[in-house]
C-alpha cells in the first residue's frame, strides 16, 4: 500500500469522501489516505492525526516526501483533539479499529465536530456500537459497504447530520446492507450465526445463572433477526 496504491478497504473509505472537503483523517497511520486524496486532486487540505509518536512520524515522513507539507498538517494528538476550530474541517475518516474503540473518539471529541458533514468510518468489527452513537448524537447512515479483503470482512459506514429510527435489525446488520444483501454480507452473517450457535450450546452446558440466561436470550434474539433478513422475511 502507499500514496498511489491504496488498500482495498481504505479505497472504498476514500470513494466516499466528498470532492474539494477539508479531512481529518483520524489515525491516519503513514498519512496514506490523505497523501492518496491529495495526490488525486480530491481534498483541499488534511490534518492526519496520529496518538502514537511512531506512526506520527512516519506520517510526517510520507506527508514531507510527497511535497504535501503545505497542504496536509500531521498533528500528534488524541482522537479528535487534532481538530481545532479554526481548521473547519468538514469530513472526518477513521479506520482500521474496533467499533467500541471508533465509538469512543468520537464520543470523547464530538464538541470537535462543529463544521464536520460527514463521518466516514471503516470499523473492524462491532459496527453496531457506531451505528448506536450515530443515533444518539444527530448523525444518520446515509451509505455502508462491505468488502472482503484477504479473508477479513471489513464494513464501511457514512453518517451526516440528521435524524434516523432504526429497528434494532437495522442497528445490527446495517439500515443499508440489509437492503443491498450483497454476498459478502451473506458470508459474514452466515459465518456469525453459526458462531452464535456455538456459543449457546456451549451456554445450555453453563450452570443457569440469570446472567447466562439473559446472554443466551439475547443471542438467540439475534440468530432470530438475521434469519430474517437472509431469508427477506423482514422489509
Amino acid at each position: 500500500m502507499n500514496t498511489n496504491q491504496l488498500s482495498e478497504r481504505l479505497a472504498m473509505v476514500a470513494s466516499f469522501v466528498p470532492n474539494h472537503t477539508v479531512l481529518a483523517d483520524i489515525g491516519s497511520d503513514h498519512a496514506y489516505l490523505p497523501c492518496y486524496l491529495m495526490n488525486k486532486g480530491k481534498i483541499r487540505k488534511a490534518i492526519a492525526g496520529e496518538v502514537v509518536k511512531g506512526p506520527f512520524e512516519a506520517a510526517t515522513r510520507n506527508v514531507d516526501l510527497h511535497g504535501f507539507a503545505d497542504r496536509i498538517e500531521v498533528r500528534l494528538a488524541n482522537g479528535l483533539q487534532a481538530i481545532e476550530d479554526a481548521d473547519n474541517v468538514e469530513t472526518v475518516t477513521i479506520a482500521g479499529m474496533g467499533g467500541t474503540l471508533i465509538t469512543s473518539i468520537l464520543e470523547a471529541g464530538k464538541d470537535r465536530l462543529k463544521y464536520v458533514q460527514r463521518i466516514i468510518v471503516q470499523p473492524n468489527l462491532h459496527a453496531i456500537a457506531i451505528r448506536e452513537w450515530a443515533v444518539a448524537n444527530g448523525f444518520c447512515i446515509i451509505d455502508e459497504e462491505i468488502l472482503q479483503e484477504d479473508s477479513k470482512i471489513y464494513e464501511v459506514l457514512v453518517l451526516e447530520k440528521g435524524t434516523a429510527d432504526y429497528s434494532k435489525t437495522d442497528l445490527l446488520v446495517g439500515p443499508v446492507l440489509r437492503r443491498k444483501l450483497s454476498s459478502v454480507f451473506r458470508a459474514k452473517w452466515e459465518r456469525e450465526m453459526l458462531e452464535w450457535q456455538r456459543v449457546i450450546k456451549a451456554l445450555d452446558h453453563a450452570e443457569q445463572s440469570e446472567e447466562i440466561k439473559r446472554k443466551r436470550a439475547n443471542i438467540q434474539e439475534n440468530i432470530e433477526l438475521v434469519g430474517k433478513v437472509l431469508a427477506h422475511e423482514e422489509k
